[in-house]
């Protein structure tokens, strides 16, 4: 690297002593003990990587099996077609609660949040590190309760000689735990379940105020709100949902629990209680939890559209402000997923209506983000493929929403493959690719290694393939009037199935793909440079990994879509300020 741009390294910060040369967050403490005990944001972030990665590996497991099961009508796992359709019940359900659980809501926040946040906000670290640990292990407790439970039906199926080793149980009702099915079943663990997913929602509840009281308090000098990385808008968005939302499904899990133990009438109408009642509830915290999805998403195509498109991002204050307006919509269309629940005619077209207005905000980003691309520089690196990948399956999941908001339509395909197909589109194709694109965006951040380009990119169009051949199909399938939740079927729907299954085996090649590249990066890749992408914000202007305390002191924040100062040197340098530039902002 050039004089005129001396690489960032360890310097005192805070009053601690300068950190010895090449010492970073991964190497400044030494044993597992430095590891389980750190209050580091970017180690809880790693972390949270394991166990949410681990977590979407198992849940993955599971979706191939769902799909090798109905690949033919008749039963696979099984000669006994009612051992074969217990199976497919658990297994259904354990890849839907894991996966919405343990991975799709807290993957963006939990390790993209914990890592970039405070490095945005040029803090050292969170507002409150300990409590940041305390959300980890809430949320590792949680999952290991909630993945036992599970797993344990499972296995009990299969193999029936387990049962009197740990007892029965297991889980069948779906991951919506609807009742009376849920307080009625009495080989269930339902109990056991729920108690993990409530676990899991207080670690959700304080990961949110953390990130709020972060970004209240830890900004730095000259970075106003409308100055902030569009991602922290998301996260801040994302946050308030968070601690609105999350507290009605903690109460809701909790009634569950009572009305299953002391028997007490609440949901069960054998016990004087309503299921609707349930129902409002439960959807009154997750139609705002598709948002604690999605929200984090659309901050990180944020990031990657400007970044790659060398163009500051259009909009900026429509798309800031869009994510303040969908957290608050969110919480006005529950009612959309009770269409056929006897609901009243009026309140069925106030939902209706609502539900075509929460469409508008999310459209506004997608238009900003096309408008960012439109006469930009694009470089089709891996993390822009998944970025527009990304946009085209919002588009897709978006546009079919609106028939689901329809009144007239909704009551023709509720309970079809049609909304297996939109569900997966917005949630987990919308989610996992911009997952995937943040995590190759920054993977040279987290761990100071470039992963192989063309392997990612083969893995990058394999995934979108196998993910479009898995799911689009299915809208065919549902219009024609293939229920969900259904393990056999008539043979007039095979091809469908088939054709679902091919695409799921190969986005799964896809995803080993993508696995065996950034392992193989973390062994043998090369070193990265601190900024390998050009991006202005400030944890591209810390060193790669970043160092124990971030920044040497506390940053000058600048325009992050501002690109004009960046010029790239070399694969080894990667992008570095021009001398002829202002001032970098930070050092």
């Amino acid at each position: 690297m050039s004089a005129t741009n001396p690489p960032i390294t360890a310097q005192p910060h805070f009053g601690h002593p300068a950190a010895p040369a090449g010492d970073n967050y991964l190497t400044h403490g030494r044993g597992v003990l430095s590891w389980l005990l750190t209050l580091d944001h970017k180690r809880i972030a790693i972390m949270y990587m394991a166990g949410i990665l681990f977590s979407y590996a198992l849940g993955g497991v599971f979706a191939i099996l769902i799909r090798t099961e109905l690949i033919l009508p008749s039963p696979q796992f099984s000669s006994d077609p009612d051992t074969a359709w217990r199976f497919y019940n658990h297994m259904f359900t354990l890849h839907g609660a894991v996966m919405v659980f343990l991975f799709i809501i807290p993957a963006i926040p939990a390790i993209f949040g914990n890592f970039v946040l405070p490095m945005m906000l040029g803090a050292k670290d969170v507002a409150f590190p300990k409590l940041n640990l305390t959300s980890l292990y809430l949320w590792a407790l949680g999952a290991v309760i909630f993945i036992f439970v599970l797993l344990k039906g499972v296995l009990n199926v299969m193999f029936p000689a387990l049962v009197p080793f740990w007892g029965g149980g297991g889980l069948e009702t779906g991951w919506t735990f609807y009742t009376p099915y849920a307080t009625t079943t009495a080989d269930s663990a339902v109990v056991e379940a729920t108690l993990g997913a409530f676990i899991i929602g207080f670690s959700s509840i304080l990961t949110g105020v953390n990130f709020i009281a972060s970004i209240h308090m830890l900004r730095p000098p000259g970075m106003t709100w409308f100055k902030m990385p569009l991602m922290l808008w998301a996260l801040y968005a994302t946050s308030i949902i968070q601690i609105l939302a999350t507290p009605v499904l903690g109460i809701t899990l909790l009634l569950l629990m009572a009305e299953r133990l002391l028997r007490v009438g609440i949901f069960d109408p054998g016990l004087g209680g309503d299921p609707i009642l349930y129902q409002h509830f439960f959807w009154f915290y997750s139609h705002p939890a598709v948002y604690i999805m999605i929200l984090p998403a659309m901050g990180v195509i944020s990031e990657l559209i400007s970044t790659f498109s060398r163009k500051h991002i259009f909009g900026y204050s429509f798309i800031a402000l869009s994510s303040l307006t969908i957290a608050f919509l969110g919480f006005l269309v529950w009612g959309h997923h009770m269409f056929v629940s006897g609901q009243s005619p009026m309140a069925n077209a106030i939902f209706s209506l609502l539900t075509f207005f929460v469409a508008v905000p999310s459209a506004i980003k997608t238009f900003n983000w096309v408008a960012t691309m439109y006469k930009g520089n694009i470089h089709l690196k891996t993390p822009m493929l998944y970025a527009m990948g990304m946009i085209c399956l919002f588009t897709i999941g978006g546009l079919t929403g609106l028939f689901l908001g329809s009144l007239s339509t909704d009551v023709h395909v509720h309970d079809t493959y049609f909304i297996v197909a939109h569900f997966h589109y917005v949630m987990m194709g919308s989610v996992l690719f911009a997952f995937l694109g943040g995590l190759y965006y920054w993977w040279p951040k987290f761990f100071g290694r470039m992963y192989a380009e063309n392997p990612a990119r083969i893995a990058a169009v394999l995934v979108f393939i196998g993910f479009n051949l898995t799911f689009f199909i299915q809208f065919v399938a549902g219009t024609q009037g293939m229920p969900r939740r259904y393990a056999s079927y008539p043979e007039q729907y095979t091809i469908y199935h088939q054709i679902s299954t091919i695409g799921a085996y190969t986005m799964s090649l896809g995803m080993l793909l993508v696995a065996a590249n950034l392992l193989h990066s973390l062994l043998r890749g090369p070193k990265a440079p601190p900024n390998p992408w050009g991006s202005n914000s400030l944890e591209w202007h810390a060193s790669s990994p970043p160092p124990h305390d971030n920044f040497a002191q506390t940053p000058n924040a600048g325009d992050p879509y501002d690109y004009s100062a960046w010029r790239y040197a070399s694969p080894r340098e990667g992008y570095v300020r021009d001398p002829n530039a202002a001032p970098a902002p930070t050092h």
